[in-house]
């Protein structure tokens, strides 16, 4: 059975599923608290997408909508999506499915903003992302990488 991305439900059962990466994950991928403020029963709205093994998830991502009135990545200043805590189970490494997941949030069409973690530089520049220029003042200790859709650009910083 092909691996496929979907939205996952705001539900106990995804709950549930989120506490096995919590036990691999680093503390600060830990998608269960950003799950439990969101816990509205099979929000079709939800941030969450997901990869399942039969009925195991084994790949994740938070992917939240940004409103333009925050856009300081982007030219023309528009609503991009936040790409977070992406992460994959250990044995379910190594077979291409965080990038599944970066492709279908590049699929909607909107710039992508991510913080890519230490020693991840390569998987984002593999996957069309760029670095954007540390700023200390917008990006408060992130490593900002980011994803432009045709006709976007990076924003140029405007001096006080």
């Amino acid at each position: 059975m092909p691996f496929r991305v979907e939205r996952l439900k705001i539900n106990f059962k995804t709950l549930d599923e989120f506490k096995k990466f919590r036990e691999y994950g680093l503390q600060e991928l830990s998608m269960l608290e950003d799950l439990q403020a969101n816990m509205i029963e099979n929000d079709s709205d939800s941030p969450f997408y997901g990869i399942y093994d039969g009925d195991a998830l084994v790949a994740r991502m938070s992917l939240y909508l940004i409103d333009a009135k925050y856009d300081r990545y982007f030219d023309p200043p528009q609503a991009f999506h936040e790409l977070m805590k992406l992460e994959v189970l250990p044995a379910y490494r190594g077979r291409g499915l965080g990038s599944m997941l970066v492709e279908h949030a590049k699929r909607l069409g909107r710039p992508i903003k991510t913080n890519a973690r230490l020693g991840s530089d390569p998987f984002w520049k593999k996957l069309g992302f760029v670095p954007v220029k540390y700023d200390a003042e917008r990006d408060r200790g992130e490593n900002p990488y980011v994803w432009l859709p045709e006709g976007v650009r990076l924003a140029v910083k405007k001096p006080h």
